[in-house]
């Protein structure tokens, strides 16, 4: 069955491509993450004003908020052509000093998941990002000699998922650091009935709030669900009504609050077969055949957020919320986190 979870990647070429044409091209037309809107909004223009390059930025928050596309709005409200890296493929101090040699005059730099860079590499960072200059090293041994490089004035955005994991000296040299929060319902609907406008989709306001309900607070699952919905509408012949909605989510076990088949998962294996937790990291993923990474970096953020689990010293444990959802009679007494 497919994933519509964010995964951080688009499943294939097609996908990419609808998403990018999704994609606002201005803060104008970017919904939500007001604070941080006018925050870029402030940054941009004074270096407009100032005639120069605007300082490094650093975006965080979780997948799927708008990190990449808030990249590609100050590359073009700057008038500045984007550069796409990723941190993953910076593994050498020698990739980091090929792409820096190669920006022009404020170029604007984009490295994805900028946590996960290798340490030589986030050392030369600290020195271009300060001064506009790297040393490159020549040689081995006593005989190395360093040669000074200088580089064009340029701007970095960098975004990441987990900021906790910077070097402060990293962090330290972006002018301007933004947190991208959750999206709230009524901001979902923006951004659906945006996208619907663009597909040429018809969707009442109904739908648009089904849709946002089970979006688990982020646009790109929002416009995901919005294609499946729109797939079957084509497919089946109907409008894309709120029960058509319901008949294609529920066809990607979408459920009413946004959970999927491994979200129930977790929690039936949580609830049923470890009677509420609480229950180790490595013992759940197990239980569920996946990998502990992806049981706390997907499944686990979301249904912390919405109360379904806690996180205590002890293992993960399962609230009265969660019993409740999956329909499970709760055992005697009540699990109270602070509790554990």
């Amino acid at each position: 069955m497919d994933d519509l979870r964010d995964t951080g990647t688009p499943e294939d070429e097609t996908e990419l491509a609808i998403e990018g044409a999704l994609r606002p091209s201005s803060l104008a037309e970017f919904v939500g993450q007001k604070k941080v809107r006018g925050q870029l909004q402030l940054l941009l223009d004074a270096a407009r004003i100032q005639q120069r390059p605007a300082d490094h930025i650093l975006l965080s928050g979780p997948p799927g908020l708008g990190k990449t596309t808030l990249a590609m709005i100050v590359a073009h409200e700057s008038g500045r052509p984007l550069r796409l890296s990723s941190g993953p493929a910076i593994q050498h101090a020698g990739d980091l000093a090929a792409l820096l040699s190669s920006l022009t005059p404020g170029e604007v730099l984009f490295i994805d998941e900028v946590h996960r860079m290798a340490r030589s590499a986030e050392e030369m960072l600290y020195l271009a990002m300060e001064d506009f200059r790297i040393d490159i090293m020549v040689g081995k041994g006593a005989g190395a000699t360093s040669i000074p490089l200088d580089l064009a004035p340029f701007t970095l955005v960098g975004a990441t998922t987990r900021s906790g994991l910077l070097p402060n000296p990293l962090r330290d040299r972006f002018g301007f650091t933004g947190h991208l929060e959750y999206y709230d319902p009524e901001e979902l609907e923006r951004v659906v009935e945006r996208s619907a406008a663009m597909l040429g989709v018809a969707l009442p306001p109904q739908a648009r709030a089904e849709i946002a309900r089970r979006s688990r607070g982020t646009p790109r699952i929002a416009n995901r669900l919005l294609r499946r919905v729109r797939d079957y509408a084509i497919v089946h012949r109907t409008d894309a009504d709120e029960a058509s909605v319901a008949a294609a989510l529920e066809l990607y076990d979408v459920d009413s609050i946004g959970l999927d088949r491994l979200d129930r998962a977790v929690l039936d294996a949580l609830v049923r077969r470890f009677r509420g937790g609480p229950v180790g990291l490595s013992t759940l993923a197990v239980a569920v055949g996946e990998e502990p990474e992806t049981i706390e970096s997907v499944v686990e953020p979301y249904l912390v957020r919405i109360g379904f689990m806690g996180r205590t010293p002890r293992g993960r444990v399962a609230t009265p919320e969660a019993y409740a959802h999956l329909g499970a009679p709760h055992p005697d007494g009540v699990i109270r986190l602070d509790d554990l």
